[in-house]
């Protein structure tokens, strides 16, 4: 449809330069009274064309390339106004967030000292067994300590008491009192039954 409205208009303007060529040619041997009367008809005929030539541009060819303009812009004030309206959601949830912020903040203040706390209550406890453990671990090495020294001491002093006493067997045992010793034990042994 597009192209029969191009051909018509060429045709028609095609056809409306023919004539005006004829018309031109036979006027060759005009009068100057009839000169500027065909001028005249030219200058209307020029402007026929051109108002033509006008109307066909705008009103045929300038429509969709407007609209296609006009259709982009459209679109792309959509896409901004869509992307205003998310932006502003985003604000609105960031100063909603913000405003939680420092009461979020204030909560995990809160829970962090009542965790140190527990925290600190919990290594009080586990020092305390420790400390007990070690008391308790303490002691019994202390007493087992104590036990190894009495032994040692009482091994010492039985050693000691041996070594004086055979000191003083050495000095007080003289050859008189050796054979009076065997004698006894002698007699000893006779008076027992078999």
């Amino acid at each position: 449809m597009r192209r029969a409205t191009i051909l018509r208009t060429l045709l028609a303007s095609n056809s409306i330069l023919f004539f005006s060529v004829l018309a031109f040619a036979s006027e060759e041997g005009a009068t100057p009274a009839e000169e500027s009367t065909v001028g005249e008809v030219f200058k209307w005929l020029h402007f026929i064309i051109i108002l033509a030539a006008a109307y066909w541009l705008f009103a045929k060819v300038l429509p969709p390339v407007v609209r296609r303009n006009a259709d982009k812009i459209s679109e792309a004030i959509s896409k901004a106004t869509a992307a205003k309206a998310e932006a502003d959601r985003q604000l609105r949830e960031a100063a909603t967030k913000l405003t939680h912020l420092e009461q979020e903040i204030a909560e995990f203040r809160t829970q962090a000292q009542k965790d140190a706390a527990a925290e600190l209550e919990r290594l009080r406890a586990v020092i305390k067994v420790d400390l007990e453990k070690v008391t308790t671990a303490a002691k019994a090495e202390i007493e087992a300590a104590e036990r190894a020294a009495r032994v040692e001491l009482k091994a010492l002093a039985a050693k000691l008491a041996v070594d004086h006493a055979e000191s003083l067997v050495a000095q007080q045992m003289t050859p008189a009192v050796q054979d009076s010793m065997i004698n006894n034990f002698v007699q000893t042994l006779q008076r027992r039954p078999n």
